[in-house]
């Protein structure tokens, strides 16, 4: 103790010494209160696993998020009529991911209804600009039409549940529904090649035949495929192939898949088809040709 006091002494005496001391008691302190409000603030080592949503009502999900120190809340809607209203279809962070306590999981909800909208009316116009406008106020083609006319692909009337859309028309129809279109088809119109369509969703996949004047067709899914997540998945395979020549209107058939390989495997299928029909036009276009000569 007689030492301590004496070396307290000398410390005290000495202003360098006395300032070194103060200052490195005053980092001591200064760093134990940093940690302190750290951790207070980041909640250190308090991690927490993101329970499953998917389902869920909000209140079931801020009940189930309030046991893990969780936030809820929502971030979107979307309506897909396979699940209830209300329900949690995605979640971010996803289920299982470890999180700090407080986080907020941003969540996805079904709308009760769809959206109503009103159908634009697209008669006399291009195709390419029915499609195109139909499009914009969130409305796709339910069936492509042709019958004999002047022009082809000159829409010459529009039709919704059967009921035909006249100029000023406020008829109103779900977000994402189908419109029917009746088109021209002029006495000089040919086969056209069927679009690829590997690599697309269905519904960029849907777009590319109704630009090119064929329909969609059934539409097979892979495994692993629901109504949350069909969005994400690919064509990989189609009929009639990439290529083919056929006439306006045709149908065509689509197969989707998550699977990558599967989906490269269609890739180069359908290089295959294009090729070949290449091949099969040109051979075409040559014995014209030659026919012609003689």
């Amino acid at each position: 103790m007689d030492y301590l006091r004496k070396l307290i002494a000398k410390i005290s005496a000495n202003p360098i010494a006395r300032n070194l001391v103060l200052a490195l008691c005053a980092i001591i302190v200064f760093g134990f209160v940093a940690n302190l409000l750290l951790n207070l603030l980041t909640r250190h080592g308090q991690v927490r696993d993101v329970p499953d949503l998917s389902g869920m009502t909000v209140e079931e999900a801020k009940h189930a998020g309030k046991g893990s120190s969780l936030r809820i809340e929502i971030n979107d809607s979307l309506y897909v009529p396979a699940y209830p209203g209300g329900v949690i279809l995605e979640q971010n962070p996803v289920a299982g991911a470890q999180v700090k306590s407080g986080r907020r999981v941003f969540v996805t909800i079904n709308s009760y209804r769809q959206k109503m909208v009103t159908i634009p009316y697209v008669t006399g116009f291009s195709l390419r600009q029915a499609k195109s406008n139909l499009e914009m106020a969130g409305l796709g083609i339910d069936k492509l039409i042709y019958q004999n006319d002047i022009a082809t692909n000159n829409v010459l009337e529009e039709r919704y549940n059967g009921k035909i859309i006249h100029p000023g028309s406020k008829m109103q129809a779900e977000m994402g529904a189908g419109i029917t279109l009746v088109v021209g088809l002029g006495s000089d119109a040919t086969a056209q090649a069927v679009p690829r369509l590997a690599g697309f969703s269905a519904r960029e996949a849907k777009s590319r035949l109704w630009e090119a004047g064929f329909n969609i067709g059934k539409i097979t899914t892979g495994d692993g495929i629901d109504a949350l997540n069909e969005h994400e998945a690919k064509v990989y395979k189609q009929s009639p192939a990439t290529g083919s020549r056929q006439a306006l209107g045709t149908q065509v058939r689509i197969w989707l898949t998550l699977d990558e390989e599967q989906l490269a495997k269609g890739h180069k299928q359908s290089d295959r088809d294009a090729r070949a029909a290449a091949k099969a036009l040109a051979d075409s276009l040559e014995e014209a040709a030659f026919n012609n000569a003689e």
